[in-house]
């Protein structure tokens, strides 16, 4: 049986159309990297319209240490298997035959990114082995596109804790040198009406000649950080004043980055949540979100009671099970390298989740029917239960059942894995726009 007879899909989504392209038609080619269930590619082709759009020419799902590919399978069944690599990118798929692309996507791993080596040929570098941010280094100095949207965990900004942003900073000036200006933004989902309280780091990054480069060459730092800049355009905030805005050089030598990047001061923020850097100066700033539009909950995004099957239901002998991982504890824990005996305490959670207000984090072992500490649980008519993977479709706002076929536990880890589809979906707008 093929991916396509394993699952049954009914969905109102329409992704885009080769046909609807017309000579008119402002068509950006697009890859999708570690692709997962395609959350980049549903929030591109629902920016796109009739006269601008995504076109995803090429995507790549691989998840190593695994036999069974879910998250592949899922991609497949919802968008086909033309032009989709289910082979590991930095071992097996060779970069010059990855189509030509304009935009380069993905939610690449948080990972030591530092450089072991400088060369003497013409790509200068060698990162470490299995490093995957160099699979994207990769593919951008051999295809050159003209705009990247990456996504990460927000600590990227503050890894290693050594030498606190070395990381970042080694991905920013590696982009820099490849003739990019680059501008991110930690953002939380919830704080821009979204149903979920999940913050990842956003990183855009353009081509030197490009309109959106061209804005950040010619703007003052204040007006990119309070008008100018696309993801401010995107996300608006509230005004920072110059002062409160912090420059530096970056270096151009990735070895003396890993070596040296932040060591006096290494505890110490080198980056914070808003910046760019272009020309070899990054400048960075504190952000806050200013949105006053409608706000989704988790309490708007359940189903039915009447279709929630009995086994999400927890029984008043569970329940105490669940209160317990919930409530405040504290025991002895060893250090299994020193043998240090010290206390590990813990806070008590809200049990149940409250309804009015966006949900916590979805984690990838949400799934399970199991007491944990960190799965949602909902009191609803009285009764309290987990959420169904709908449900935590939903808060991810994926189309209902976009991960149907395959086994609950694991629905829920591929959602734990995904990102929220509603800040890709208004950055690939806002991008269209001003191109």
């Amino acid at each position: 049986m093929t991916a396509h007879n394993l699952f049954n899909y009914n969905s109102s989504e329409e992704h885009v159309n080769k046909s609807m392209i017309s000579n008119t038609t402002t068509c950006l080619r697009t890859i999708e990297l570690f692709a997962g269930v395609g959350g980049f590619r549903i929030g591109l082709e629902r920016a796109s319209s009739r006269d601008k759009q995504f076109d995803i020419v090429w995507s790549n799902q691989w998840e190593p240490s695994t036999k069974k590919q879910h998250a592949s399978e899922v991609y497949t069944a919802r968008f086909g298997f033309e032009n989709h690599s289910n082979k590991d990118i930095a071992i097996e798929v060779e970069k010059n035959n990855i189509p030509e692309h304009d935009v380069l996507v993905g939610g690449f791993p948080c990972q030591d990114y530092s450089v072991a080596s400088s060369l003497k040929n013409a790509h200068g570098i060698v990162g470490k082995k299995g490093v995957l941010w160099w699979e994207i280094h990769k593919i951008v100095t051999r295809k050159s596109p003209k705009y990247l949207i990456l996504e990460n965990v927000d600590r990227l900004l503050k890894s290693p804790a050594s030498q606190r942003g070395r990381d970042f900073a080694i991905i920013l000036s590696s982009l820099n040198a490849l003739g990019y200006a680059v501008e991110w933004r930690v953002l939380d989902a919830s704080e821009y009406g979204m149903p979920q309280r999940r913050k990842r780091v956003f990183i855009l990054a353009y081509k030197k000649g490009t309109k959106p480069y061209n804005t950040l060459k010619k703007s003052k730092p204040m007006n990119v950080f309070n008008k100018d800049g696309l993801l401010t355009k995107t996300f608006p905030i509230h005004t920072i004043e110059e002062e409160n805005i912090i420059s530096n050089k970056l270096s151009d030598n990735l070895v003396d980055i890993t070596n040296n990047f932040n060591k006096e001061t290494p505890k110490k923020n080198a980056f914070w949540e808003s910046g760019y850097i272009i020309d070899g100066i990054y400048y960075t700033s504190r952000v806050i979100a200013n949105y006053n539009g409608e706000k989704q909950t988790l309490g708007d995004i359940l189903i039915d009671e009447k279709d929630v099957p009995k086994e999400f239901y927890i029984d008043n002998k569970e329940l105490e099970k669940w209160q317990y991982q919930k409530g405040a504890k504290s025991f002895e824990r060893t250090n299994k390298t020193t043998g240090h005996v010290y206390t590990y305490s813990e806070g008590k959670m809200s049990f149940p989740d409250g309804l009015d207000k966006a949900s916590r984090t979805i984690i990838t072992g949400e799934g399970g029917a199991s007491a944990s500490r960190f799965k949602h649980v909902v009191h609803v008519n009285g009764k309290y239960r987990r959420l169904t993977p709908v449900e935590l479709e939903r808060l991810n706002m994926f189309p209902d059942n976009h991960t149907a076929g395959v086994i609950d536990t694991k629905r829920a880890f591929l959602m734990g894995n995904a990102l929220v589809i509603g800040i890709v979906e208004r950055i690939g707008k806002k991008l269209l726009e001003n191109i």
